[in-house]
């Protein structure tokens, strides 16, 4: 069970981000969660938006380079320890986590977060087993009030 990122590639120069953020508000794209990984001349900006294949092809209409990477999203519980539970189910069956951030929402004691992993499907079986809620990309509207 995984969702859609987006990853944008943009040049590491002031009001690069605005810019692509601006296009998002034109074609009322709306972001879940973000992160930036930069180099010198670049950045990777990786987006979970509502509609990610309409984003892609904006993007792309507008002559960024981007791309689609199917990602867990994982709802956990906003407790200490709970993600060490999460890290440890994963490792323990040979999975590895590339990179990871977190998103908010207005659900209370949750915490939510996306990871990339080597492994996807075998992931998502992993948390299911150790009673960790992968969310799937139809679930995002909802826990945003959209449904």
């Amino acid at each position: 069970m995984t969702i859609n990122q987006i990853s944008v590639f943009l040049e590491n120069k002031p009001g690069q981000l605005a810019e692509f953020t601006r296009l998002l508000e034109e074609h009322q794209i709306d972001m879940r969660a973000l992160s930036i990984a930069e180099t010198q001349d670049f950045g990777i900006l990786r987006l979970i938006v509502d509609e990610p294949y309409k984003t892609v092809n904006v993007a792309k209409e507008a002559g960024y380079v981007c791309a689609v990477t199917p990602v867990l999203a994982v709802e956990i519980s906003d407790k200490p320890g709970s993600l060490v539970k999460m890290l440890s189910a994963l490792g323990e069956n040979g999975i590895n986590v590339e990179y990871t951030y977190a998103f908010i929402t207005r659900k209370k004691d949750v915490a939510y977060m996306v990871f990339r992993v080597n492994d996807p499907e075998k992931a998502s079986r992993v948390l299911v087993r150790n009673q960790i809620r992968p969310i799937a990309q139809d679930d995002l509207g909802s826990l945003f009030g959209e449904e």
